[in-house]
């Protein structure tokens, strides 16, 4: 066995040597350097050395106390050197645990998923506003592999008691779209709000305002006609009538995008909401008003500039608040309820659903059907319509009894 005497007259030699205690712990004495502590050992048959520290930091007793704890593991079955092993690994995987659960609680998955979403700037604005107001202050935090059906049902009926009952459903569906990501980038297994179903109260649906009945329409394009105010914005009052498109598609419209000689208008799909291109035949009333609205905007980038910067589009609330101007209430008549009142009335007159639609450059709900849509479908057919259109406005605003004509058979 060794003494602190017999340790202090170690010397080294051509060769490293070690020099045994007890119980398996010897002192290692290499050709040049520090003395060290080894326990061998077998484990499962395999010879196995485990360093116990560097002699005389770690004194002969203080080594035959790790000896001890190194056997008391044995005793265990536990191997010494994978305990060490694990008990420098520890704090990494804790750090890596810390930052994969930090990056898999709701809000950052939220954001993430926010950010691969190739959707419309008004459309990106909602799905934050819901996030950020409703969600995240309340489920932010959590991980998201963590919440339950239970958790995020008591935060939507927080909502439903605010009598917020559509928000709480949009709530609800933004937070499946979320877990559904989640389940896609593995950091979850399951969508909680597929067991919610039912679990709210049915919102009403709200149809945007829009007048309808002819002899209204007639009495908005007469009251758009007097309109005083900005002249863009009048121009575009006539415009939104004529072209029926989205209002935030009509305010961002530029002049790169129209063909005024071709009686064209070539939306990019990177500005529509279904992301899709679209083409807006112009009628003959459509192209006087821009010729019209071209030598007040024509050297800037947009058609309808803010008041404020041209380098900036018109507010959306803009053809909102001239419509409040000309007496309309909210739940009378809208930007977006020119699209309504065309799609009404070219219905009633007859003119093909398909059309119509394509037009309105709505999602079609086939999806094989969908795959072969262009923005050039029905194009002689929708060209056609729009004069119609614009003639029969034009009819409607003189108060006359207009029949337009039909699609030809």
């Amino acid at each position: 066995m060794l003494t602190e005497i017999k340790l202090k007259a170690l010397r080294p030699r051509d060769t490293l040597y070690r020099v045994a205690d007890r119980d398996g712990l010897c002192i290692e004495v290499p050709l040049s350097g520090a003395f060290r502590w080894r326990y061998r050992y077998r484990h499962q048959g395999k010879p196995k050395m485990l360093s116990l520290g560097v002699y005389p930091d770690v004194s002969l007793a203080n080594a035959r106390a790790r000896l001890g704890d190194a056997r008391a593991l044995r005793a265990q079955g536990i191997d010494p050197s994978e305990a060490r092993k694990q008990e420098k690994e520890a704090p990494i995987l804790a750090a890596q645990e810390t930052a994969r659960t930090a990056d898999a609680t709701f809000e950052a998955v939220g954001r993430l998923w926010m950010a691969t979403q190739n959707v419309a700037e008004i459309t990106a604005n909602k799905n934050r506003w819901l996030l950020e107001t409703f969600l995240f202050p309340k489920l932010g935090h959590r991980p998201v592999d963590q919440i339950t059906p239970r958790e995020l049902l008591t935060i939507l009926r927080d909502i439903e008691k605010t009598g917020k009952h559509e928000t709480a459903s949009r709530a609800k569906n933004k937070a499946g779209q979320v877990f559904r990501f989640a389940i896609i980038e593995g950091k979850a297994e399951v969508d909680p709000t597929a067991s919610l179903r039912g679990a709210l109260k049915s919102a009403q649906v709200k149809h945007h305002a829009a007048v309808t009945d002819p002899l209204r329409i007639g009495e908005l394009l007469r009251a758009i006609d007097g309109f005083v105010g900005q002249p863009t914005t009048l121009l575009a009052l006539k415009l939104a009538a004529l072209v029926f498109v989205r209002p935030n598609e009509l305010r961002k419209a530029e002049w790169a995008e129209f063909d005024i000689d071709g009686a064209i208008w070539r939306i990019p799909k990177e500005r529509m909401k279904m992301k899709a291109a679209h083409l807006v035949p112009l009628s003959k009333q459509a192209l006087a008003i821009l010729r019209e609205l071209l030598p007040l905007t024509g050297q800037g980038q947009y058609l309808f500039p803010s008041i404020r910067s041209s380098f900036a589009p018109m507010s959306e609330n803009t053809i909102n608040a001239a419509l409040r101007r000309l007496g309309y209430a909210s739940d009378e008549m809208t930007g977006h309820g020119f699209r309504s009142m065309a799609a009404t009335r070219l219905n009633e007159l007859g003119w093909r659903a398909d059309a119509i639609e394509r037009q309105l450059a709505h999602a079609e709900s086939n999806k094989v059907r969908e795959a072969y849509t262009s923005a050039a479908q029905y194009l002689d057919e929708r060209t056609k319509m729009m004069q119609a259109w614009a003639d029969y406005l034009d009819g409607l605003r003189v108060g006359a009894n207009v029949v337009p004509l039909r699609r030809a058979s």
